[in-house]
């Protein structure tokens, strides 16, 4: 159960990591789309949507974080084979939610810093009574 905690934790910040970089990514695409959505008006709206759906996936500021993600996801899903869900959801989710906000204040996100900070050890500290 030890090693699986740890994994879980591992989990957590890699889908924190990626989310961040995944939300930069998506704000690269953001831009693309409000580009090329001007010319592209007439167009039929599902082939629109799929286009631009594709255009993302083309853009690696997205795509490879996305990938370690999903990479993530199934290391998860491994993990829960041998660890009870009363302890791998809210360890995983609770680790996710810090390392978002962490990596997001790194990234140069707008945060009010204090509160993600406090906010950051109170889920360290919940994540540490989960598993003691």
């Amino acid at each position: 159960m030890g090693g699986d905690t740890e994994k879980m934790i591992v989990v957590g910040l890699v889908w924190g990591a990626t989310n961040a970089l995944m939300r930069r990514g998506a704000l690269i695409w953001d831009q693309t789309v409000k580009f090329t959505s001007h010319s592209n008006t007439t167009q039929n709206p599902i082939l629109r949507t799929l286009r631009n759906w594709l255009n993302l996936l083309w853009i690696w500021q997205y795509s490879v974080p996305f990938l370690l993600n999903l990479s993530a996801s199934a290391t998860f899903f491994a993990i829960l084979s041998d660890s009870p869900i009363s302890l791998a959801v809210p360890v995983t989710n609770a680790t996710t939610f810090a390392a978002t906000a962490v990596f997001g204040m790194a990234l140069g996100e707008e945060t009010r810093v204090g509160l993600a900070l406090f906010g950051t050890f109170l889920i360290v500290l919940g994540v540490y009574v989960c598993i003691m």
